[in-house]
């Protein structure tokens, strides 16, 4: 048996864990009419199939209607859920892993306009600031009929063939309860500590009484909310004592802090840039305190940390949630001995900012999570070996010569710049944003062991390809900054990129015109503004970099706003001409009525790429398919076999920016799903 702290197994009450790591509860909107069909379950199993001691499903399953879902999650107040259940339970265990479900009652945390338009629930009417919604206070009818919908709903998920079932007490109903910010109760669900718990403890003893005591309990909850008047550090420990000495549980999963708001959201759940296992130590202490099994996760994205966790007796069971969103098969990499190949969470969290803008969860730089019914996290090889020719090296090329090398194909990958990365290159520039190299080191080192040829600082013309004799050529030659947007002025503006890279020394009151509204608009602002420039930053949209999304704009603002920023929504900047040593831009509205004049001495366009397509249209008339895609076939997983051309030498695909501006992850998906079939 190996040695290896995260290999050992764990007891916990009737239950072997495997080994020590876990995924613990999330949903990542995959439910089909509230149910974990198809996709829910394949993303479930391909977990317990890659070695994790038990997968959680289901942040916040509802338990109750008036506990209606603001993002995608399962309904587990329906009977027709439990067959669903089944079907997924049964598929995990066939896979040697336990299998737990979160439960919950949202209280305050949704909106009255979801679902059947009932009231929100609260311990109070304050409004959460999130979701915004003003809450009814709770009336005693509420917390018997909600009482009891989590038992009903426990019983379920036992019927269902879940190990456990664990309550989720951090900014939820139960959490409202608990914190004295939000509840204002009269006794015996208000004011004292004893009575601020009796909710959650008489949730967890109805559900006690009615799944028995061979069900495994659990608690997610914050041992300190990190609020001025909330439920702080040393009440957590106390609330952690009496969770244990309830008997009602059998375990507790401690995090840190509060979710009422995208800051204390992101702080709880941090995101790339920020600290690694910011809260490892402090899951310690209520290990310390209580002595009684204690699971974490936070940012846990590497397994030296995870080891560390358990080896230093920090926590008994470590989530590494989002690291198994990018790579479900840790567990089995470092039984092989294969530690290397463990693809990085970068912590870019695109998975989480999507479902919270109504998406489901995709990782950034794994297109197969989330559609393991149709897309391979571990890729097959080919009937035939051919050669593959791949210009460019951004992510879409990256991935293209990963997943051909992976087919076992021969790959030349031409790249003019003298490394790989593209445009991640420059989003690393960010000392916040560096792990996104990751993406790309990452699979660089896989296509070396992978046997794929690189030529760097190459120029590849038509010829230069054709040189190659390749059976299938792929154009990912990304794009450049697409900066004539204006009516007239546009040789007097500069992009996004040249500030960014260095190219174009800051301005001292700079105007940044964005309209793409990602993270280079932002990027530039940040380095302009700690130059020493006055910023502002103008868009016609009606709120500021929508595609950077919640959780990726708190760190960004924390740095902005200190710098005094501007931002300046619904303007447009139309036209900009020379006065002087200075710049005017003309502003306008696209809601009409406004023509305004602006002086500043430096404009910055973000509107995104233009493809750098010249190659892939000089290559299209000599290629077999005319660079024609099926659609059809690209959708549902076959080969393409589109012969439009019977002179023609190779087939012909372009991919990422090179057909247009989208983001990383798209560039990705477009050659894993192209390239899985070649």
């Amino acid at each position: 048996m190996s040695n290896d702290p995260l290999l050992q197994p764990y007891k916990l009450k009737h239950l072997t864990l495997r080994n020590r790591i876990i995924v613990t509860s999330h949903e990542p909107a995959y439910p089909e009419d509230g149910m974990p069909k198809g996709r829910y379950r394949a993303y479930t199993v391909e977990r317990a199939k890659g070695g994790v001691a038990m997968t959680m499903t289901a942040g916040s399953a509802a338990v109750s209607k008036d506990s209606p879902p603001v993002f995608n999650n399962l309904l587990a107040y329906k009977d027709e859920i439990v067959p669903w259940v089944r079907e997924m339970t049964d598929a995990v265990h066939e896979q040697g892993a336990a299998i737990m479900i979160q439960l919950t009652h949202l209280g305050r945390r949704t909106r009255w306009d979801k679902g059947d338009w009932l009231p929100v629930l609260a311990p109070s009417h304050h409004r959460e600031p999130a979701h915004r919604a003003f809450p009814k206070k709770l009336e005693d009818w509420d917390i018997e009929r909600i009482i009891k919908d989590f038992a009903d709903a426990a019983e379920r998920m036992k019927a269902g063939g879940m190990d456990g079932v664990e309550l989720e007490a951090y900014g939820h109903l139960i959490d409202q309860f608990t914190s004295p910010l939000t509840n204002e109760l009269d006794g015996p669900y208000g004011g004292s500590l004893d009575n601020r718990m009796r909710f959650c403890l008489d949730v967890f003893g109805a559900i006690r009484k009615r799944v028995g005591d061979d069900f495994i309990l659990g608690v997610r909850y914050t041992g300190d909310e990190r609020l001025p008047g909330g439920t702080g550090k040393d009440e957590g420990l106390e609330i952690s004592r009496r969770l244990k000495q309830s008997g009602l549980i059998d375990y507790l999963n401690v995090v840190r802090g509060h979710i009422d708001t995208d800051p204390g959201l992101t702080d709880l759940i941090p995101i790339q840039g920020m600290a690694s296992a910011p809260h490892l130590d402090f899951a310690g202490e209520i290990r310390a305190a209580t002595d009684f099994p204690t699971f974490h996760a936070a940012k846990i994205q590497d397994v030296a940390t995870a080891r560390h966790a358990i080896a230093a007796g920090k926590v008994d069971m470590i989530g590494m949630t989002r690291a198994h969103m990018t790579d479900p098969h840790i567990i089995r990499k470092i039984m092989e001995k294969r530690e290397d190949d463990i693809r990085p969470c970068v912590g870019a969290n695109y998975c989480l900012d999507r479902i919270y803008q109504g998406g489901l969860a995709f990782c950034i730089h794994n297109a197969a999570t989330g559609r393991e019914e149709t897309m391979p996290q571990v890729i097959e090889k080919a009937a035939e070996r051919k050669k593959i020719v791949i210009v460019g090296t951004g992510p879409a090329g990256m991935e293209a010569a990963r997943v051909a090398g992976e087919r076992g194909h021969e790959v030349v990958v031409f790249e003019a710049a003298a490394n790989p990365g593209g445009q991640i290159r420059l989003t690393a520039l960010s000392p916040r944003r560096r792990e996104m190299i990751s993406i790309i080191e990452w699979r660089m080192a896989q296509c070396e062991k992978l046997g794929v040829t690189f030529r760097f600082n190459t120029w590849a013309e038509a010829d230069t390809i054709e040189a190659e004799n390749p059976d299938v050529v792929i154009v990912a030659t990304g794009g450049l900054p697409h900066t004539a947007v204006l009516t007239h002025g546009n040789e007097l503006v500069v992009s996004t990129w040249d500030i960014i890279s260095g190219d174009v020394k800051p301005g001292t009151n700079v105007l940044i015109y964005d309209d793409a509204g990602d993270h280079a608009g932002l990027q530039a602002a940040e380095i302009l503004a700690k130059s020493g420039a006055r910023v502002e930053v103008m868009t016609p949209d009606r709120a500021f970099a929508p595609e950077v999304m919640a959780m990726n704009l708190v760190p960004y603002m924390r740095s902005l706003q200190a710098l005094d920023v501007t931002f300046t929504v619904t303007y447009r900047v139309d036209a900009v001409e020379k006065d002087g040593n200075q710049l005017v831009a003309h502003v306008g509205s696209d809601y009409g009525g406004i023509a305004r004049r602006q002086t500043v001495d430096q404009v910055v366009i973000n509107h995104g790429t233009i493809p750098l397509d010249d190659l892939y249209f000089e290559l299209k008339p000599r290629s077999a398919n005319l660079g024609a895609v099926d659609y059809d076939a690209l959708i549902s997983g076959k080969a393409q076999s589109v012969a439009a051309n019977p002179a023609g030498r190779y087939q012909l695909y372009r991919i990422g920016d090179a057909v247009a501006a989208r983001n990383t992850h798209a560039a990705i998906y477009d050659a894993l799903r192209l390239l899985k079939d070649i």
